[in-house]
């Protein structure tokens, strides 16, 4: 059965409740760990998570694929890009 329509994603993080800066910096040191082309889907609050990490990544060269609005919190697909 094919599974790719429960989540897209290859490995899920949640940092809801975590404050700036540190949201970036451990969706940052995920990336880092996944191999090329993968994709990881970050669970961020609303409000100043979900305004500055996905900024904060895209100028760290990663591909902000998604950002979907879920129940309390936004789900953000990023794309460790392929050198």
């Amino acid at each position: 059965m094919n599974q790719s329509f429960l989540s897209s994603a290859d490995a899920q993080l949640d940092l809801r409740g975590t404050p700036c800066p540190i949201n970036f910096v451990r969706t940052k040191l995920r990336l880092e760990k996944m191999t090329p082309g993968s994709l990881l889907e970050v669970w961020l609050d609303p409000g100043e998570p979900i305004e500055q990490v996905p900024d904060s990544l895209t100028m760290a060269g990663y591909q902000i694929e998604q950002i979907e609005k879920r129940d309390g919190f936004f789900a953000l697909q990023v794309r460790h890009p392929v050198k």
